[in-house]
């Protein structure tokens, strides 16, 4: 009976430490990795990186000569991110639309301003007709936020340059991008 109880509870602390909070290494955002990819990695690597998903280049949106998106999604359809490519090798850009997607400090598309603000220093707030865009310290990644996430007040303004102060705690992320330019 001894013998039992102790293996059921070193089953329950494995199940306990896969299930807890970390964060699948598939799907972590750090300084220097996407999930799969690296910032070593180039734009050529997608392909094999990603061969078991489905991979859609963008031929339509060209956003310039030498500038291209790609568009990788899970077998079955469910969208995973969107990578701006540059001179046909260097990837420039990632726009996260999993929110599986995580950083090292936990926060994702399911998130609030407030994660965002509890993890990380905010190093700029650029305003836009319809966003409040949010540079972090240190950091290639960024944060979208809604302008209707926002006070009505400033919602509408074009000329108001928005603080992060103003911004509600419970402004939800919009995108969530890594510019690995």
């Amino acid at each position: 009976m001894k013998k039992i109880t102790i293996t059921c509870l070193v089953a329950v602390a494995i199940l306990a430490a896969k299930c807890g909070k970390g964060t699948d290494s598939e799907f972590l955002i750090t300084t220097t990795s996407f999930g799969k990819l690296s910032k070593n990695n180039s734009a050529n690597d997608i392909e094999t990186i990603y061969a078991s998903d489905s991979i859609v280049k963008d031929n339509a949106i060209q956003l310039s000569a030498s500038m291209r998106k790609e568009h990788i999604y899970e077998k079955g359809g469910k969208p995973l991110f969107t990578v701006s490519i540059s001179n046909d090798t260097i990837i420039d850009n990632i726009r996260v639309l999993d929110p599986r997607y995580t950083t090292e400090k936990g926060v994702n598309l399911l998130s609030t301003f407030k994660d965002i603000k509890d993890n990380y220093t905010i190093r700029k707030v650029l305003t836009s007709m319809n966003n409040v865009v949010l540079f972090i310290k240190d950091s290639d990644v960024y944060f979208t936020i809604d302008k209707k996430e926002l006070p009505e007040n400033l919602r509408y303004s074009n000329n108001t340059n928005i603080e992060a102060i103003q911004i509600p705690d419970a402004a939800k992320i919009k995108y969530l991008m890594i510019d690995w330019e």
